[in-house]
């Protein structure tokens, strides 16, 4: 067998090299984790900042990555995590439970909706169960809504 003059056989040289050409690069570094995709309601990204209103009587359910978060005129605020949501065709459903066990689902339907109080359209309509209690109202991205004029 021919020997390089390092004193190597060939073949364990050119095997050597195959198996540095082949191996991985070394790391550069922690990689940031991939942007979710957007999972569109519509033409809502739910992965987006949401709230959803009501009138009669005044009701908010603001929906971060992080939480939902229930408001309403003389309530206490309800906050649970955020689950995510099952979307299925034109229905996206987020079901919660707030730390006392109360449950907040929140359905938001692809069809466009109007609070009935402004002139306002808003891309979703919004149902809200909370407990018992059953609210009906409309949805958009915070995005959407600080865009459009105060009604």
């Amino acid at each position: 067998m021919r020997q390089f003059r390092a004193g190597l056989p060939i073949p364990a040289l050119i095997l050597g090299l195959t198996l540095v050409a082949c191996s991985d690069p070394a790391p550069t570094g922690p990689e940031a984790p991939p942007a979710p995709a957007p999972t569109m309601l519509g033409d809502v990204d739910l992965n987006q900042p949401l709230r959803a209103l009501g009138t009669e009587p005044f009701w908010a359910v603001e929906i971060t990555p992080q939480d939902l978060a229930y408001t309403a005129v003389d309530a206490v605020e309800v906050r649970a995590s955020n689950p995510g949501p099952t979307v299925q065709g034109t229905t996206a459903v987020y079901a919660a439970a707030a730390p006392d066990g109360t449950a907040l689902v929140v359905t938001l339907i692809a069809t466009e909706c109007s609070d009935g109080m402004s002139d306002r359209l808003y891309p979703l309509t919004a149902r809200v169960e909370l407990g018992p209690e059953t609210l009906n109202g409309c949805a958009a991205s915070v995005a959407f809504l600080n865009s459009q004029p105060a009604p």
